[in-house]
């Protein structure tokens, strides 16, 4: 790379083979970590997976189940395990075709699993759906490292990694039951094995035809991305193949990646559910995946989700936090590296993949992830070259600071506002990560910019523990679905059976169980007369209708329980009155 280096002397570009720096001294603290860690593969596999546990971890158990995304998931996966029909895919009785059945399987193994151990009413504990996300996270940390062995050495490869960790996007969906941690592991996965086959023939070295462990990397990887999310990771990848293509003039490494057979196992391993899904739905499955889901959010954003372009270029700077200070001042060195094969490629993973989705009219932050590896892979490679911009982009170091002071303080009023109580618990992680947040800032310079980084991760980690570990679950008005299943749980008779009115949110159906009848007031009422042990759950808004319905058919009914809460999906306080006929108890 020595067009973007100060000093006359060549350095390795991006790709090249490249030894681990010798002779460095362990100095102190964050830095002498590092040195232990990455003295071998085996540790450096080790603090990471060790390390990605301790950033998932705070809250996973303890956070409810989220609306409405991850609560729809869980329930589909749930009526599968009820069911013990894992084809179909529904929550309640409509059909939810929007995506494949890759995370249902990978969630309904984890919930069986539990069940057959014997962890008591494992079909509603959310913490087990979450466990495949959760893995995944480690798997694409892991992943990051090994795919950024190809681009810089050893010790910059775990600070990839550690960037990824970090990130506040990976450590928000490591924690919800849905597709996308999962499918990052299998985007890097397949993106790292790509790496190594255009980089060896990059470098001129002969095909080893005997070599088939990349190469079943790369279409596995592609068989388990489509079952996750469908044709995204197709989509990633044939950008990135058309993109160097175009920029070398051939293609002809593809046949490195043994595409005869590779095509053959990928077939071998999707085509058996796509098959049972037709004979079991027709056509329907296909026409709401690519019709009603993937095509209409190019056209129009769907569920209020829709966004002009480069909103994911504002995103970063929180999503990608504490990566994002780095990455802006490694950009210019990057940009002039990149006809380098490293660089060229990383490039060509993030760049179109990254227009299309500013493009597309759908915007939610998670869409971008699977494209974070290649700019934290990027980010490292300046920064190992001691080749950081000097110009005011240095001024963002400042964000390593802002971005805990200010969403702490965000999440603190939060919870004054909800619970009258200000997370005294909370209050030792966030002089912590202010603390390390301000180390990071104030140290910097390009001399420091490994132990800067170090010091904003631990800043992440106690970031972390304070949001999603303290103050989140214990914001109990965010979660009504959880008291109303409780107030459901106490009652004397067996089996309660319950309709919803005026509060339809997926995360009760999932805490209630799937009998749960979402109706109106007037349902409700009718609903409540029709026997006993059943309780109607009427958000004050429905109270009239319910009322005269109840007046009408001459129901008699008292008042069991009623919780306060607040909907975050519409945003607005609620009140669900959960009423029983009189004799029930």
């Amino acid at each position: 790379m020595s067009e973007i280096s100060p000093k006359p002397r060549p350095k390795p570009g991006f790709g090249a083979p490249r030894d681990d720096r010798k002779g460095r001294n362990p100095g102190r603290g964050l830095i002498a970590a590092l040195d232990f860690v990455t003295a071998s593969h085996v540790r450096a596999v080790a603090f990471l997976a060790l390390l990605g546990l301790l950033f998932i971890l705070p809250g996973f158990f303890n956070i409810p189940p989220i609306d409405r995304d991850e609560a729809r998931f869980a329930q589909a996966t749930k009526q599968m395990v009820e069911a013990d029909d894992f084809v179909d895919i529904r929550f309640q009785d409509e059909v939810r075709y929007k995506k494949p059945v890759g995370i249902y399987w990978l969630q309904a193994a984890v919930v069986e699993t539990a069940s057959e151990l014997g962890l008591p009413r494992a079909q509603v504990r959310i913490w087990l759906y979450r466990v495949p996300s959760m893995l995944g996270a480690i798997g694409a940390v892991l992943m990051t490292y090994w795919t950024a062995l190809a681009f810089v050495t050893r010790r910059g490869a775990v600070l990839a990694a550690l960037i990824m960790c970090s990130s506040i996007l990976l450590g928000v969906e490591s924690r919800l039951a849905k597709t996308d941690a999962f499918l990052l592991f299998t985007v890097v996965a397949t993106m790292g094995a790509m790496a190594r086959i255009y980089l060896s023939w990059q470098r001129g070295e002969e095909a080893d035809r005997k070599a088939w462990a990349v190469p079943a990397i790369f279409w596995t990887g592609l068989a388990a991305g489509i079952l996750l999310k469908g044709p995204l990771i197709l989509m990633l990848v044939v950008l990135t193949v058309g993109t160097l293509a175009i920029l070398d003039r051939s293609a002809s490494w593809l046949w490195r990646l043994r595409p005869l057979w590779g095509s053959l196992w990928l077939l071998l391993l999707v085509l058996p559910w796509f098959v049972a899904i037709y004979l079991r739905a027709g056509d329907s499955f296909f026409a709401d995946s690519i019709g009603g889901d993937m095509l209409s959010k190019i056209t129009h954003g769907q569920e209020s989700h829709g966004a002009p372009p480069g909103t994911y270029f504002l995103l970063l700077w929180i999503t990608f936090w504490p990566g994002a200070p780095l990455a802006a001042m490694a950009a210019p060195a990057v940009w002039r590296a990149r006809r380098e094969p490293g660089a060229q490629y990383l490039l060509a993973w993030l760049l179109p993949s990254w227009i299309v989705f500013e493009l597309v009219m759908t915007k939610l932050p998670h869409y971008v992830l699977p494209l974070y590896p290649a700019i934290a892979i990027l980010t490292v490679g300046a920064l190992e070259r001691r080749v950081l911009s000097r110009s005011w982009l240095t001024r963002g170091a400042a964000w390593w600071f802002a971005i805990p002071a200010i969403l702490l303080t965000l999440v603190i009023i939060l919870a004054i506002a909800l619970t009258r109580q200000p997370a005294f618990l909370a209050w030792p992680f966030v002089a912590a990560s202010l603390i390390f947040g301000l180390w990071a800032w104030r140290l910097f310079d390009h001399n420091h910019a490994e132990g800067s980084l170090l010091n904003a991760v631990m800043a992440s980690l106690f970031l972390s523990i304070a949001i999603f570990g303290v103050v989140l679950p214990s914001l109990t008005p965010l979660f009504p679905s959880v008291e109303i299943a409780r107030a459901l749980r106490s009652v004397v008779c067996v089996g309660p059976k319950a309709a919803a009115a005026g509060y339809h949110e997926p995360s009760l159906v999932f805490m209630t169980g799937t009998s749960t009848l979402l109706t109106d007031g007037s349902g409700a009422a009718d609903f409540l007369g029709q026997g006993s042990c059943r309780f109607a759950l009427i958000e004050s808004r429905s109270e009239r209708a319910f009322a005269a319905r109840a007046e009408a058919i001459g129901l008699r009914y008292n008042v069991a329980a009623r919780i306060d809460g607040y909907n975050y999906s519409q945003g607005r306080t609620i009140s669900v009155a959960v009423f029983r006929s009189e004799g029930t108890e």
